[in-house]
C-alpha cells in the first residue's frame, strides 16, 4: 500500500549551543548545520527508510528545490510537491550540549498547500492506504475528511500541539500519536483520557520512558525505551511515528511495530541532525543497545 503525507518541508539550521538561550540572552553558537526537516519531511524519510511506499504532498518556495530533490534521494515520490511563491518553511534549532533543544519555526510555503493539489494527490489513492497529516500544515480537515470518506486509514501527529486542530480533526481519524503533555492537554479540552478517545488506536510517547499504546477495549500497553546517550533529540519523535506507520502499512501487530520504533528512535537521538540522518531499517534492526 501507500502511504501519503500532507507534510511540512522545512529547511533545519541547527545551532550547536552551550545551553539553550534565557530570555534577553545572547549567545554564540559553537556550530551550525542545514538539514532537510519539518516533521513531515521527516515522517515521509522515516516510513521510506523503514520499508514503505510514500508519496508526499506539500509545497517548498523557488529556494526549495533541494529539499525535494534529498526527498526523492530518500526514497519518497515527490510528484506531489509544488512549487509556490511563498519562501520554504524553516526552523532555527538551538541543541544544546545534553541533546536538548528549542525551536523556532517559520511556516512559509507548508501553509500555501491548495486544495487542488491535495484531491490530485488523492485521485491515486485506494482504500486501505495510510494518511499521515501534522499540524505544520494547512488543509488538514479537508484531507482528512477526504481520506475518511475514501476509506483510508487516517493518522495524525497532533504537533505542533493545538487542542483546537486536533478536535478538528478527531472525527476523522483511526490513529492519533501525541507525547505526555500533549495528552494532558487534550484531556483538558475534551474531559476524555487516551483510551476514551473515539480514535481506534492512539499512542502517547513518554520520551525516556518508552511509549503507551492504548486500544480500544483493550488495557493500554506499555514499551520501554532503550537506554542511550542522547546528543540531539530533534527528529526523534517524527522518526518513531513513521516508523509505526511503515509497520501498520506492512501489516506488523502494532506490538511489533513499536518495538521497531522505539529502536529507530533509540539510534536517532544518538545522532546529530533531522531527515538527513534517520536510520534505514538495517541499521534499526542490527543497533545493539547496552
Amino acid at each position: 500500500m501507500t502511504i501519503w503525507n500532507l507534510g511540512s518541508i522545512n529547511a533545519d539550521m541547527v545551532y550547536s549551543v552551550p545551553h539553550l538561550p534565557r530570555p534577553g540572552e545572547t549567545l554564540a553558537a559553537q556550530g551550525l548545520d542545514r538539514f532537510l526537516g519539518g516533521k513531515g519531511a521527516n515522517m515521509s524519510v522515516a516510513a521510506a527508510r523503514a520499508g514503505s511506499r510514500v508519496s508526499h504532498i506539500g509545497a517548498v518556495g523557488p529556494d526549495g528545490r533541494w529539499a525535494q530533490e534529498r526527498l526523492t534521494e530518500y526514497g519518497v515520490d515527490t510528484r506531489n510537491i509544488a512549487q509556490v511563491d511563498s519562501p520554504t518553511g524553516h526552523a532555527i534549532i538551538a541543541v544544546d550540549d545534553h541533546g536538548e533543544n528549542s525551536i523556532i519555526l517559520f511556516q512559509g510555503a507548508n501553509h500555501a498547500i491548495s486544495e487542488d493539489l491535495l484531491a490530485g494527490a488523492l485521485s491515486s489513492a485506494h482504500p486501505g492506504d495510510l494518511l499521515v497529516m501534522q499540524n505544520e500544515t494547512n488543509a488538514q480537515i479537508i484531507a482528512g475528511k477526504m481520506a475518511h470518506e475514501m476509506g483510508l486509514t487516517v493518522c495524525y501527529s497532533a504537533a505542533p500541539f493545538q487542542s483546537d486542530a486536533v478536535l478538528a480533526v478527531l472525527p476523522y481519524l483511526d490513529f492519533l500519536i501525541l507525547n505526555e503533555v500533549e495528552a494532558e492537554q487534550l484531556k483538558q479540552s475534551t474531559g476524555n483520557s487516551p483510551s476514551e478517545l473515539p480514535v481506534e488506536h492512539v499512542i502517547v510517547t513518554l520520551g525516556a520512558m518508552g511509549a503507551r499504546y492504548f486500544h480500544h477495549d483493550s488495557e493500554p500497553v506499555d514499551f520501554e525505551a532503550h537506554s542511550v546517550e542522547p546528543v540531539d533529540t530533534t527528529g526523534a519523535g517524527d522518526t518513531f511515528t513513521g516508523y509505526v506507520l511503515s509497520g501498520m502499512d506492512r501489516g506488523m501487530p502494532m506490538a511489533q511495530a513499536i518495538v521497531l520504533a522505539n529502536r529507530a528512535a533509540a539510534l536517532m537521538v544518538t545522532r546529530h541532525g533531522t531527515a538527513d540522518v534517520i536510520p534505514d531499517l538495517k541499521e534499526v534492526r542490527e543497533a545493539s543497545f547496552g
